[in-house]
């Protein structure tokens, strides 16, 4: 066998300890000592324990990895991300830590409106340069697939050229990225006295046009004060329904707005940010099969003090997701291990729990947990080496990259 060729057929062999989330129940990790894992074609073949001889034969033309006794877990599927944009908005983060609350920053023209102008002027070949770089820190910390979202360009012709450039970046880079349209991120400046108007312009132009050339799987809307309504939110992602979208929301992130019962709703696959949910809500939520898409490094990278309740949604049986938001505002952060420690922390969640959430959970939100999220034969070989033996120390390593190798698709990426 030759060592660590970037193609074919491998054998990951000497893992010290596998943790496979179990799809069917939430927080479950099935713990496999000592093992090696079988790919063949990009996807997962058989995990072998150590007591199991390996037909050297069969694998004479698999390449090999060696796991040096450390863990191997899914890759991190991040399922809600608006990876590709035009500029930093660092000065606004400086006006937070000053005093100025977002919806504030908002109103002076910052937000999602600065992004908006700064995108607008950019060629698509511009904004793809701009975005590349982004997409390969992803994976340096163990993200294997990741939603990206529209939004920031409010007409159809740049949000169609946002769409592209995702699809470029998913053509060019072994990362996944799963296409969403957000053109309903904020009601753009030149319709600020006639919201209807581009309401319309969403529900007859742009969704039709993304739906038709399947430059999005999805529909998003952020439902919140000053941006979207209920009665908003329902015609919009009803339209994305009728042409063949699923659906998601930003909900009751700023303010409790009644957007996660939308998403109970309508069928959403998730419902995101969640920090003022009602109880109500919640368990519409559960009885829709909606998962809960939690996003706590916003409140944190706000300086918010109330966090999503995971507890009460775990302990009521909701499904959860787990997303880093990265976003150029509210959460300028590309390391879902880092989430996971501000979620051990503020969301009181176990490592079994995160680690669930970060992998089969964020597949789940995505729509695609028949295909990855957990080491199930027949799933995409999608999988981490990461320097720990106890799950907890993945949480607890803080700001800590314990990302040693990424195979995507079979094939050792980084």
């Amino acid at each position: 066998m030759t060592e660590i060729a970037k193609g074919g057929s491998l054998i990951i062999h000497n893992i010290g300890r596998l943790f496979d989330p179990d799809p069917d129940n939430f927080g479950k990790i099935n713990v496999l000592e000592n093992c090696s894992a079988i790919i063949k074609n990009g996807l997962i073949e058989e995990i072998i324990p150590a007591e199991v001889e390996i037909n050297a034969a069969k694998l004479e033309h698999f390449d090999a990895l060696d796991a040096r006794g450390m863990a191997v877990v899914p890759g991190f599927v991040d399922s809600h991300a608006h990876p590709v944009f035009a500029a930093l908005r660092n000065n606004e983060f400086e006006m937070r830590n000053a005093g100025m609350s977002y919806l504030d920053i908002a109103k002076a023209g910052g937000g999602i409106k600065n992004s908006v102008k700064k995108l607008r002027a950019m060629t698509e070949n511009e904004l793809f340069a701009a975005s590349a770089g982004r997409i390969k820190e992803f994976m340096r910390f163990g993200t294997t697939t990741l939603e990206a979202k529209s939004g920031y360009g409010l007409t159809l012709e740049d949000e169609i050229k946002m769409l592209k450039v995702i699809k470029r970046l998913n053509d060019k880079y072994e990362i996944d990225l799963v296409p969403t349209f957000l053109g309903a991120h904020d009601v753009p400046e030149e319709f600020k006295d006639d919201r209807e108007k581009y309401i319309s312009l969403i529900i007859n132009e742009m969704i039709p046009k993304v739906a038709a050339d399947k430059l999005a799987v999805a529909c998003d809307i952020f439902i919140e004060k000053n941006y979207y309504t209920i009665e908003e939110g329902r015609r919009i992602l009803q339209a994305a329904k009728d042409h063949g979208l699923c659906v998601k929301i930003h909900a009751d992130q700023m303010t409790c707005t009644g957007a996660s019962e939308l998403a109970a709703e309508l069928g959403a696959l998730s419902a995101d940010h969640l920090e003022y949910i009602s109880d109500e809500a919640i368990g519409k939520m559960i009885n829709a099969g909606v998962v809960f898409n939690l996003m706590p490094g916003s409140s944190f990278f706000l300086g918010m003090h109330d966090f999503p309740p995971a507890r009460k949604i775990i302990e009521k049986g909701g499904i959860c997701a787990l997303s880093t938001d990265f976003n150029p505002g509210t959460c300028y952060c590309y390391s879902l291990p880092f989430i996971m420690t501000i979620s051990a922390i503020y969301l009181k969640m176990t490592a079994e729990e995160l680690l669930w959430s970060a992998t089969i959970g964020g597949a789940k939100a995505l729509g695609l947990e028949k295909s990855i999220g957990s080491l199930s034969k027949g799933k995409k070989a999608d999988l981490l080496v990461m320097k720990f033996s106890e799950l907890s120390e993945l949480p607890y390593s803080m700001g800590m990259n314990l990302v040693r190798k990424v195979v995507k698709n079979g094939k050792v990426a980084i």
